[in-house]
């Protein structure tokens, strides 16, 4: 008989912020499957399941394998940071699904959907999402990085807001330059952006900035960036905390 699979997101990682689903599933699985430091998140205490450990990269491995387990009547649960449909596993476990064809035909698989990153460092600094936005992650490993070009020249154009996943690593130095100036072109140097790395984690930051002034060596790949659209704005309350916000409202076109 075949067992249940979920694609359990743990947001960013505060346990507080997981939803009830996700910690049933963690506390009842069988066998758990993710990236190392995923894992790590979840905590001794909250389950007693058998631990598979792959590398950041190992995606395709992890899913076949949850699916494999699954098949033969275990209840699987493969951690992924974040939302696991935001740049994460749901779309890799759904993929081998589909590619396993009758394989896979008994497995219950149920998504779990968790705060994201962009979500988590914009509500630690006020509502720069408020209006419409976008996610693209500046990763060039399974797409051409011209494509990744495209989209932010067409972001620029549409005046969207848009959190920038992946913004830069050892390997990728200069990518989240490049997108900067792309934004730039289109954008004032005064545009809010808000840096938010490790939020939810030990030692996490969440302050805005400017388009303008806004450095690479400020950035990693721990840190969502997101840059406002023309309408976002920044402020500081009476207490000198700074917030920033998109309104929801939008100027008539001319």
């Amino acid at each position: 008989m075949s067992g249940r699979l979920a694609v359990v997101g743990l947001g960013p990682g505060a346990a507080a912020w997981r939803t009830p689903e996700a910690v049933e599933r963690l506390a009842g699985a069988s066998d758990l499957v993710g990236y190392g430091p995923y894992l790590a998140m979840v905590g001794e205490e909250d389950s007693s399941a058998v631990r598979h450990e792959f590398d950041n990269r190992e995606e395709a491995r992890r899913a076949e394998l949850a699916l494999d387990l699954a098949a033969a009547g275990r209840d699987v649960v493969v951690v992924s940071s974040g939302d696991p449909g935001v740049f994460a596993m749901a779309t890799a476990v759904v993929e081998a699904l589909d590619a396993g064809g009758d394989r896979y035909a008994g497995v219950d698989l149920t998504i779990v959907p968790g705060i994201t990153a962009a979500s988590a460092a914009a509500a630690r600094i006020g509502a720069p999402l408020g209006h419409d936005f976008c996610c693209i992650s500046l990763s060039d490993v399974l797409k051409p990085w011209p494509v990744v070009e495209r989209r932010l020249e067409a972001v620029a154009c549409a005046d969207l807001v848009v959190a920038l996943y992946n913004p830069i690593s050892r390997h990728r130095p200069w990518q989240l330059g490049r997108a900067l100036e792309i934004l730039r072109a289109q954008r004032a140097p005064d545009t809010p952006v808000v840096l938010g790395r490790d939020v939810g984690r030990d030692g996490e930051s969440t302050r805005v900035v400017t388009l303008g002034t806004v450095a690479d060596a400020e950035v990693d790949m721990r840190t969502v960036v997101i840059v406002g659209s023309t309408t976002t704005r920044a402020f500081v309350d009476g207490r000198g905390r700074t917030w920033a916000y998109t309104p929801r409202t939008y100027p008539a076109a001319d």
